[in-house]
Formats: C-alpha cells, sequence, structure tokens
C-alpha cells in the first residue's frame, strides 16, 4: 500500500487485540512502497495526481487519498490514527499546537447567541478564549467551581453548548468528575470538552467516562523531551468531518508533518516514560508532605488529595505533576527554586527534565490576583513536573530547596 492510498487524517483505524503498549509503537503506521521500518517523513506540501479525473475524484472526496498538507498529510495521519487507537475515539485532527487544539474545539462546539460553561481552574490561555475571545463572538460565558456539582447545575442553560474543564487541573490538580459533569452537559444538549494533559492518556479516558471530546498539548507528555509543539482533537467521526475539519482547512492550524513524527517517536516511549516520572513524583510528594516550611500539598496519588474518592473512580494512576505552596509565601518560594541545581525553572511540563515554575508570576500571571487566590494558586505556590533523573538526585534537589526556603 503506498501512503495516497491510505485515508484522510480524520479516520482513525484500530489494531483490535493489542495492549496499549503495543499499539503506541505501532498503531495507525502507514508505509511506503519502500517498506520502512520507522515511519516516514512526508514534507511536502501538495501531492500530484495521476490525471486530472483523479484529481476531481479527490476533491470530490470519491477518492479518499491527499489533497494538501493543510487538509491532511501521511505523517500527521499516522499520529492522529496512532492517537486515536490509544483514545478509543472514532477521529482526530493533529493541531500546531495545545492551544490551537483548545481553540479548534471551542470554535467548532459554538456559534453566536451559545453559551459556554468552563471550570475555573484553567491554564491562563484557556481562561483568555473562555473569557475574552468567545465573547468577541457573541458567544457567553460562566465560570464555575469544577469541584462543585451545584455549580455546573446552576450553571447550564438551554443556550449552553459547550462544557470545558481541565482534569486534574492545571496548576492546583483539582480532579473533577468528568462523569457528573458529562450528566449535567448532556442534559441541555452541551458537548464536552476536556483536556486532559495532566492526566496523560494512560491514566484517564475521558471519552468512556462520558466526554465527547478530548484534547491535549501534545508538547507535553507526548513529545515529552522538549522537542516540539504539537496538538490534537479527538471525538467521533461525524462532528470532526462536518465541524473541526472545515476550520482546519480554511483557518490553517495546521500540524507539521516533521512535529507530527517527533511525536510518534514520543508516544512508542510514553508508557515508559510516565510509569518513571509517576513513581518519582510520589516519592517527591511523600517528602514534601508534612514537612515544616509546606503549608499545602497536592498529589493526586495521595490519600489526602482533595477528590481522593473521584480520582479512585475516574484515574487509573496519579501523575507526573505535583503542586504545593511554601508557608513562606513568594519569597520562600523564590527562594526554593534558585537552590535547585538539577530541576530546572521551566513553565513547560511532562518533559525528560524535571521542571519547575511559580504559576503566579509566570503561566497565570495574567489571571488576576482575586481569582489566582480564589482558585488556590498563592504567591507561595510552585508546580513541579517530574522527570526522568534518578529519584535520589531529585530528592537531594529537594531538600535543597526545603533548606533555603527554611533559612528565610
Amino acid at each position: 500500500m503506498t501512503a495516497s492510498d491510505d485515508q484522510s487524517a480524520s479516520s482513525g483505524a484500530t489494531s483490535d487485540g493489542l495492549r496499549t503498549a503495543t499499539r503506541l509503537v505501532h498503531g495507525g503506521t502507514i508505509r511506503s512502497q519502500h517498506g520502512e521500518t520507522s515511519e516516514a517523513i512526508f514534507l511536502t506540501q501538495g501531492f500530484v495526481y495521476p490525471n486530472a479525473e483523479a484529481a476531481e475524484a479527490r476533491f470530490n472526496g470519491e477518492d479518499p487519498g491527499f489533497v494538501y498538507s493543510r487538509y491532511s498529510n501521511p505523517t500527521v495521519a499516522m499520529f492522529e490514527r496512532r492517537m486515536c487507537e490509544l483514545e478509543q475515539a472514532e477521529a482526530a485532527i493533529g493541531t500546531a499546537s495545545g492551544m490551537a487544539a483548545v481553540n479548534l474545539a471551542l470554535m467548532a462546539s459554538v456559534k453566536a447567541g451559545d453559551h459556554v460553561v468552563a471550570a475555573k481552574a484553567l491554564f491562563g490561555s484557556c481562561r483568555y478564549i473562555v473569557e475574552t475571545l468567545l465573547p468577541r463572538f457573541g458567544v457567553t460565558s460562566t465560570l464555575v467551581d469544577g469541584t462543585d456539582l451545584d455549580q455546573w447545575r446552576a450553571a447550564v442553560t438551554p443556550k449552553t453548548r459547550a462544557v470545558f474543564l481541565e482534569s486534574p487541573t492545571n496548576p492546583t490538580l483539582d480532579v473533577i468528575d468528568i462523569a457528573a459533569v458529562a450528566e449535567i452537559a448532556h442534559a441541555v444538549g452541551a458537548r464536552v470538552i476536556i483536556d486532559n494533559v495532566f492526566a496523560t492518556p494512560l491514566f484517564q479516558s475521558p471519552l468512556k467516562l462520558g466526554a465527547d471530546v478530548v484534547v491535549y498539548s501534545a508538547t507535553k507528555h507526548i513529545d515529552g523531551q522538549g522537542r516540539c509543539l504539537g496538538g490534537v482533537v479527538l471525538s467521533d467521526a461525524k462532528w470532526i468531518e462536518d465541524e473541526v475539519l472545515p476550520l482546519v482547512k480554511h483557518t490553517g492550524p495546521a500540524m507539521s508533518p516533521f512535529n507530527a513524527w517527533v511525536l510518534l517517536k514520543g508516544l512508542e516511549t510514553l508508557p515508559l516514560r510516565i510509569a518513571r516520572q509517576t513513581e518519582s513524583a510520589q516519592r517527591l510528594a511523600d517528602r514534601l508532605a508534612g514537612h515544616a516550611a509546606i503549608s499545602r500539598l497536592i498529589y493526586p496519588g495521595r490519600a489526602d488529595h482533595p477528590q481522593a474518592e473521584v480520582i479512585a473512580r475516574q484515574m487509573t494512576g496519579g501523575s507526573t505533576m505535583l503542586a504545593f505552596e511554601l508557608a513562606g509565601g513568594k519569597a520562600a518560594a523564590f527562594a526554593f527554586t534558585n537552590a535547585l541545581q538539577v530541576i530546572k525553572l521551566s513553565n513547560n511540563l511532562g518533559d525528560a527534565k524535571s521542571l519547575i515554575t511559580h504559576p503566579a508570576t509566570t503561566t497565570h500571571k495574567n489571571v488576576a490576583e482575586e481569582a489566582r487566590l480564589e482558585l488556590g494558586i498563592t504567591n507561595g505556590m510552585l508546580r513541579l513536573s517530574v522527570g526522568l533523573e534518578d529519584p535520589l538526585d531529585l530528592l537531594d534537589d529537594i531538600e535543597r530547596g526545603l533548606a533555603a526556603a527554611a533559612a528565610l
């Protein structure tokens, strides 16, 4: 089979009977006539047709081959298909970044006069789309405490067409009951969109919990090595074909074929990396918990997490992420961070390198202080993404940070 014989990027095949780790190595592979072992990178803008009749058939949708890489590309299609197998989704669209995926999912769900309900605990750019961008197009929004189901019930209206949330949330790691929120949203005909980045596709399956759409910043754990940007939207085939694909064709948030190839390589090692990072995160969380310099520790793998009961029902693992608050506020948080030698200061996450950030002055600096404090993002809070370093070296580094914070 040649690459041009394959289906478009909007369709997802499955490797029946194979387990997750195997699917992440082999799923969705398209091989050219050369029979390459590693997936090929199709660095091409367009495609050649054998004759005018074939071109007409391709554009009419009668021939399922490729037309233009802004619409679909063989390497991107492989990434989309492999993500479909991982999520058990009917279809997927790769995008240039995670935020492109979020924007695409929301824009494809609403029109002027519609209403969106979202959890307050969102990444700053996600809040910008919900609170600032959508209203420019006549779409109103309501923000709620995602962990309070009564607030969801009170917020939805007959005009609500989309519900959007992260779980676990960035950076406070709140866990929202996806099944319960989906039931509330579906009662008024709203589409449920879940940003599943912090859980990773290995620890949480939103579509199985009742969600309609899952979005990822593939920049994070899926790449996992800080190399490239990417995003993906996964849902049912009809919605992807009718609503999402036209937006991709006409507005152009397409994924680069090279980035798709990098992300395919990342998927092959995803289970190994996530298992190691999660194990290390648990050890660091246990060390931080109860320390005199720490006023609050949040980790989904611990029994003292505020939503431990929900986590037990909808997640199969903790997280590579944890958050903690220094009792000494911003000064202590900065002292902790500046004392670190192994863990790097960066606003990225899901990397092979352990990364720490101070959300109040970085990722959430544009969120009003009152709103930040309401979410629990205090000046003493740090978010830690745990990497693949030796956990003993990470524990030593944490001790350096704690000693610096306690010395103030």
